[in-house]
C-alpha cells in the first residue's frame, strides 16, 4: 500500500536554509532567556530588526515584562512562562519548548552584545537592500508625474539612510565591496529616446545660437554614439562661431571620421534638416533619460553590495556611497537645466562720498575788517 503523502511535504523540502542571522538570532535570545539581566547590555536593538517575525515578538515580549530577580529566575520559570504570554498574542507559533530550544542552542550567553551586532549589522543590509530596490523602480517607472523629482528625492532618502549607517557601525580597513556587479540593460532603450535625439540635433542646427546656453547636455547623455558625435560637431561649430547648417555640420562630421557605408552624407544632412519645437525642450528630455538611467545603475549596483552578504556594513557604505557620486554629477547638470536662474537685483545707486572735514574757511578782507 503506498505511504500517504502530505500535500505541504514538498514545499517544507523546498524552503531555503536558514541564513547565518538565524542562528545569531537564536542565540541572543537564548541568552537573554537565561539572564534577563543582559538586556542592559546589548545596546540599541529593537525588535523590527530582527530577520524572523517570531523572534521579534519574543524580543518586543522581553522588552515589555519586567526583568525578574536574579535568584527567582534561577528556580522558577515564572518569568518564562510571562514573556511566553505577552509574545504569542504576536506569534501564535511560539512555543514553551521552543524557548527552551532557544536556551540550549545559546554558545555562551556573554556573547550577547556580539549577536546583537550581528543582529543589527544584518538589519542594515536588509534596509539598504530595500532603498536601493526602490530607487530602482522609481526610476523605471513610466507612470510617474515628474519621474526625475521621484527618482532625485528616492536617491536622496537613499543618501540620508547611508549617513545613519555610518555613524552606527565604525569604519575598518579594506572597505571597498569586493561584488561582481551583473551587467543589466539600460532602461529606457527604444526609438523615442532616438527620436528626441534626432530632432534635437535637427532643431539644434536650425537654432544654433541658443546651444551657448546649453552647456549642460554633455555626449555621454546620448543614447546612441553617432548622435553623441553629431552633438560634438554642433558645439565645436558654435564654439569656434562657425556657420552652422546642413552643410557646415557635414563638413565636421566629415573631419570627425563619421561618414561611412553604412551612412551617406546625403543621409547624414536629412538627419540634422527637420527640425520642431526648441532645443532646450528636447535636451531636458534627453538628460531625463540619462538622469533615470544612471539612477537605475545606481540602485542596481547597491542592490548588488546588499545582496552579497559577504560585505560588511562599513563596506556597504563605503560602495554606495562611490556609486551615488556617480549620480551628483548629473543631478547638478539636471538642476542647472531646469531650475530659473534667479534675476540679479539691481544695484543701488551709490551715493556721493561725503567729503572729508577741512579747516573752516578764511574769511574775507571785507568780513574780516567788520569783525575787527
Amino acid at each position: 500500500m503506498p505511504r500517504p503523502t502530505d500535500p505541504y511535504e514538498e514545499d517544507l523540502d523546498d524552503l531555503p536554509p536558514p541564513q547565518p542571522v538565524h542562528y545569531a538570532e537564536q542565540s541572543l535570545l537564548g541568552a537573554l532567556l537565561l539572564d534577563p539581566h543582559r538586556l542592559a547590555d546589548i545596546g540599541d536593538l529593537h525588535a523590527d530588526q530582527f530577520s524572523n517575525h517570531a523572534h521579534g515578538a519574543l524580543f518586543a515580549a522581553m522588552r515589555t515584562v519586567p526583568p525578574p530577580d536574579s535568584a527567582t529566575h534561577r528556580s522558577a520559570p515564572a518569568w518564562l512562562n510571562t514573556v511566553l504570554d505577552t509574545a504569542r498574542p504576536h506569534a501564535p507559533g511560539l512555543t514553551a519548548s521552543y524557548l527552551h530550544t532557544l536556551i540550549q542552542v545559546c554558545p555562551w550567553p556573554q556573547h550577547a552584545p556580539t549577536y546583537a551586532r550581528m543582529i543589527r549589522a544584518d538589519h542594515a543590509r536588509r534596509m539598504l537592500l530595500m532603498h536601493a530596490e526602490r530607487l530602482v523602480q522609481t526610476a523605471t517607472d513610466v507612470t510617474l508625474p515628474a519621474p526625475a523629482a521621484t527618482t532625485l528625492a528616492q536617491a536622496d532618502m537613499l543618501e540620508q539612510f547611508l549617513e545613519t549607517l555610518a555613524g552606527q557601525f565604525s569604519p575598518h580597513p579594506g572597505s571597498l565591496p569586493r561584488t561582481a556587479v551583473p551587467h543589466t540593460p539600460a532602461v529606457h532603450r527604444g526609438e523615442e529616446p532616438l527620436d528626441e535625439e534626432r530632432l534635437l540635433l535637427a532643431t539644434a542646427t536650425a537654432h544654433p545660437a541658443e546651444l551657448k546656453d546649453m552647456r549642460w547636455l554633455l555626449p555621454e547623455d546620448f543614447t546612441l554614439p553617432l548622435h553623441a558625435a553629431l552633438w560634438q560637431c554642433l558645439t565645436s561649430l558654435v564654439h569656434r562661431g562657425d556657420p552652422v547648417d546642413p552643410v557646415t555640420v557635414l563638413w565636421e562630421a566629415q573631419h570627425r571620421g563619421l561618414l561611412a557605408e553604412d551612412l551617406a552624407a546625403s543621409d547624414l544632412m536629412a538627419l540634422v534638416s527637420a527640425p520642431a519645437g526648441s532645443p532646450e525642450y528636447w535636451g531636458e528630455s534627453i538628460l531625463q533619460r540619462a538622469l533615470l538611467a544612471r539612477a537605475f545603475d545606481v540602485g542596481t549596483r547597491i542592490t548588488a553590495y546588499a545582496q552579497d552578504p559577504a560585505n560588511t556594513p562599513h563596506q556597504l557604505v563605503t560602495g554606495s556611497r562611490r556609486a551615488l557620486a556617480n549620480l551628483t554629477t548629473l543631478r547638478t547638470r539636471w538642476q542647472r537645466a531646469t531650475v530659473p536662474t534667479p534675476p540679479t537685483a539691481p544695484r543701488a545707486p551709490r551715493s556721493p562720498a561725503a567729503s572729508r572735514a577741512g579747516p573752516p574757511p578764511r574769511a574775507t578782507a571785507p568780513a574780516a575788517r567788520a569783525l575787527r
